[in-house]
């Protein structure tokens, strides 16, 4: 007999009366004085659980069924009824239960029916899904990953597996994480000798963003993207920061800072409807959850024209609300988190696009302005988030690039290859990151960073 997930059984209306085999595991168990236990059974395929009616008269009920508990696994045959309950419009009458595995210890399980704080969970990373929310976070992280790649091949873009591992700092920071096969004791890396030892034969690291690969296939095939897990070596312990995290990193050739623009608007609209039009129900939940109407927030981020602000416009609408921050501002200084959510969720109550910042707070390879001061560059704003996307016109000219490299004190020669994509056939291009795990957080509500990812990897933390 074919095993039906609990989301065919809802979604087939034809099932009624049928019989039918599903397996999954215990929510919860009840007990009625009439001779009956109640089960409520999860397998994930959806937010929703079935609940099984289990007649004493099954062989193995007082053997198995009355020591079910919260975690246990079972297979179920039986027939789908209509329910008489105010919970469930459906319900299942079990013919005969399987145990398939036990709860060693009920009383050590973690993952018990109530509810758990998120920082509780956090602790049991292994075992989290099995929870309501994260299990809805999961599939929503499923169809956006699954829609972002719809969305891109949709408008003629070609994917590019961009490699991990690299020798090139991209955002000129030195936020990276340092790779070896040596021995770690008493190594200094900057031992030339030592270095030439290591598997490459000179430093590597972890990849803080697939864009300079992903330029070279642009400057071929016009429109490319990169999707993937990044690594940044930043002691930020925030609820915003994760060392390890996924972007979505598209690069076009033969178009502006204007278009970009136009472009990432869209296709955060297009991924923001695909959830609402797939996952209603999850985004219910979370809308129950923390006590918030997402539906509305989501509407209203599909529907609300983005609004663009010049950086230095920011700068002096900050600057008269000064009074408002812990921290003041000027011209040529990075925002903070709190400016970022001033402007987004109180001054606009909007989602926002900042453009053109100074020179020296952005990376090396974005087109410098021709004020000399600014670089073509955006920062999109979500409210309650922050930054969502970073990009800008990628600088196309040699010699520009060049005073670029230099001013950031990186290495010409190790940019070679780079260079070359300006010397031979060079075109304007644009492109941008877009990061996975803050989309999740802006809709579903999520308040920490940690909780859109399986398995969190931050300062002090890489179990599991």
């Amino acid at each position: 007999m074919k095993i039906l997930t609990i989301k065919e059984i809802f979604k087939k209306k034809t099932l009624i009366n049928k019989k039918i085999f599903i397996k999954g595991w215990v929510h919860t168990r009840r007990d009625s004085k009439k001779g009956f236990s109640f089960l409520n059974i999860y397998d994930g395929s959806c937010i929703n659980s079935i609940q099984i009616i289990v007649n004493n008269k099954i062989k193995n009920y007082k053997k198995d069924v009355l020591k079910l508990t919260t975690g246990c696994s079972v297979s179920v045959i039986g027939i789908i009824i209509n329910s008489i309950g105010r919970e469930q419009n459906i319900e299942i009458k079990a013919y005969s239960i399987k145990v398939i595995g036990w709860i060693n210890n009920p009383e050590t399980y973690p993952i018990s029916s109530k509810k758990h704080s998120m920082n509780f969970l956090r602790k049991f990373s292994h075992l989290r899904p099995r929870s309501r929310i994260i299990g809805s976070v999961s599939r929503i992280r499923h169809t956006l990953s699954y829609e972002i790649h719809n969305f891109m091949n949709k408008n003629g873009f070609y994917w590019i597996s961009t490699p991990l591992i690299t020798s090139l700092d991209t955002e000129g920071s030195g936020n990276m994480f340092n790779i070896s096969t040596l021995n770690e004791n008493n190594i200094s890396y900057k031992d030339k000798n030592l270095i030439k030892n290591n598997f490459f034969g000179k430093e590597s690291f972890l990849t803080v963003s697939g864009q300079l690969n992903a330029e070279s296939y642009a400057c071929a095939l016009s429109k490319v993207y990169t999707f993937g897990p990044t690594f940044r070596a930043e002691k930020s312990n925030t609820r915003r920061h994760l060392s390890e995290f996924w972007m979505i990193e598209p690069e076009i050739a033969f178009v502006s800072l204007n278009e970009i623009i136009l472009f990432a608007e869209n296709m955060l609209k297009y991924l923001v409807t695909s959830i609402l039009n797939q996952r209603e129900d999850e985004i219910n939940f979370f809308s129950k959850y923390w006590k918030i109407d997402l539906i509305y927030r989501l509407n209203k981020f599909i529907n609300d024209k983005f609004i663009q602000i010049e950086y230095s416009e920011v700068i002096k609408i900050l600057q008269k609300n000064y009074k408002l921050f812990n921290k003041n501002i000027r011209w040529g200084e990075d925002l903070f988190s709190e400016h970022e959510r001033f402007l987004s969720e109180k001054y606009f109550n909007s989602t926002i696009i900042i453009k053109n910042f100074p020179k020296n707070i952005k990376a090396f390879y974005m087109r410098l302005n021709d004020d000399n001061k600014t670089v073509a560059s955006l920062d999109i704003i979500s409210p309650g988030i922050g930054e969502i996307v970073g990009g800008s016109q990628r600088e196309e000219r040699l010699d520009f690039l060049d005073k670029q490299i230099n001013s950031f004190k990186l290495c010409k020669k190790n940019y070679w290859w780079y260079r070359d994509l300006r010397r031979y056939g060079t075109v304007p291009h644009s492109g941008f990151g877009l990061g996975l795990e803050r989309l999740i957080m802006t809709i579903t509500g999520i308040k920490n960073i940690r909780d859109t990812i399986p398995f969190p990897r931050t300062p002090y933390n890489i179990n599991f």
